[in-house]
């Protein structure tokens, strides 16, 4: 079962196409070879709505299909994203000052997230991640967890069980949730007064002025700006309070929300709305020319592989969810990226979804050392090479897919 739309989730207004990206699997669906021929594709296609400025995908598989017994991603395999989650559950504490009274939710928290560290310190709170695998492991870590969907009616039930949220947190999440509406009413049913909801995902400027095209695959059924997260708010008489550029994920944006008159505004979002203003990237002739980047991208990816790739064995660094979007748009095969290797246990020894590539662990990565890595996983080079100082890097060449870093 797909969703294909042709008005806006949030506003129904007539979507304006971007850029069609073709038939697409579902990025986390790797498989074994038994399977190829009951692979279930979807056309990914970019979309943008004229009215509330919402960058979106025109069509999105079921996510049920996405988000399962058996997702693919634990968060706890990165170093660099659990001190991130650290960090940020200590904001609550140190700016914000959270009480042990207070109640915290965290949509889409995995493994663990935020609310594994608020809840080792004692602090009240409550997971809500529908995928099983990972609900059951916040769960092992003494996380209290909802394995559901957020929405209105799963609110209802928050609100029955454990009362009124102080404060909301969400990571790389909000962007996963095609009912958008039902999640703004979900949280505005739970926020309590002068409650913060907190959310950070992908930012429309960083993907556009890298041309980071991989952000764009079936869970992120939205890709956010300032402009179209004010928009939103608007709707249910929220504002954001304060804003923050991040690195995590490709370069994100974290949005401080309130009820309307809550807080005073920090200066951060008139001055971030200006830059925004600045590159028009919600406007659509800024839709046209990451158009051209994308292919432009493409092409120079497919000139360096067929160049390098007859006498150089070249190997990608990081099965990402990211990558099938490049492999597929790009028709990759094992002809040009050998395999791939990754440390995650439900990746290694399947295929990539669409193009097939091969992923082993690390320890057939140490034995079989390329000439060339292709960082797929670019968004934690920094922690990938300090992995790699002192093995790979000390004869091997990275290469990473997009024009600027």
């Amino acid at each position: 079962m797909k969703n294909s739309v042709d008005l806006c989730r949030s506003c129904n207004t007539i979507l304006d196409s971007v850029i069609d990206f073709g038939k697409m699997p579902i990025a986390n669906a790797f498989l074994q070879k038994k399977n190829f021929k009951d692979e279930y594709f979807f056309n990914l296609e970019s979309t943008f709505c004229p009215s509330c400025k919402l960058f979106q995908l025109r069509e999105q598989p079921n996510p049920k299909k996405l988000f399962h017994s058996n997702y693919a991603f634990f968060a706890e395999t990165s170093k660099v994203m659990q001190k991130h989650f650290n960090n940020l559950s200590g904001e609550l504490v140190g700016r914000f000052k959270l009480s042990k009274k207070e109640l915290v939710i965290e949509i889409g928290n995995n493994d663990g997230g935020m609310v594994y560290y608020l809840n080792k310190k004692k602090y009240k709170c409550v997971g809500v991640d529908p995928s099983k695998n990972v609900s059951e492991r916040a769960k092992s870590k003494g996380v209290l967890m909802i394995n559901d969907f957020f929405n209105y009616k799963t609110s209802n039930k928050i609100k029955k069980d454990y009362g009124m949220a102080k404060y909301f947190l969400s990571a790389n999440t909000l962007a996963h949730i095609p009912n958008i509406n039902s999640v703004f009413e979900g949280v505005v049913n739970l926020l309590d007064k002068k409650g913060v909801f907190i959310t950070e995902d992908p930012y429309l400027l960083d993907v556009f002025r890298k041309v980071s095209y991989d952000q764009i695959y079936d869970e992120h059924v939205f890709i956010f700006s300032i402009n179209s997260m004010q928009r939103l708010c608007k709707k249910y008489n929220l504002e954001i309070i304060d804003v923050k550029k991040i690195p995590t994920a490709g370069g994100s944006m974290r949005y401080y929300i309130a009820h309307k008159g809550d807080y005073k505004i920090n200066k951060n979002v008139s001055r971030y709305y200006k830059i925004e203003q600045k590159y028009q990237i919600n406007q659509f002739s800024s839709m046209k020319r990451f158009k051209k980047n994308c292919e432009k991208s493409k092409n120079q990816l497919l000139d360096f592989l067929n160049k390098y790739s007859k006498n150089n064995l070249i190997v990608g660094y990081g099965s990402t969810s990211k990558s099938t979007t490049i492999f597929n748009y790009c028709n990759i095969s094992v002809d040009q990226i050998k395999y791939l290797t990754d440390t995650t246990p439900t990746k290694i020894n399947k295929f990539s979804p669409g193009s097939h590539i091969p992923i082993y662990d690390y320890k057939y990565f140490k034995n079989n050392l390329p000439d060339i890595c292709i960082l797929l996983a670019w968004n934690h080079a920094t922690e990938i090479f300090n992995k790699e100082r002192n093995l790979f890097s000390l004869n091997g060449k990275w290469m990473v897919h997009y024009p600027t870093a």
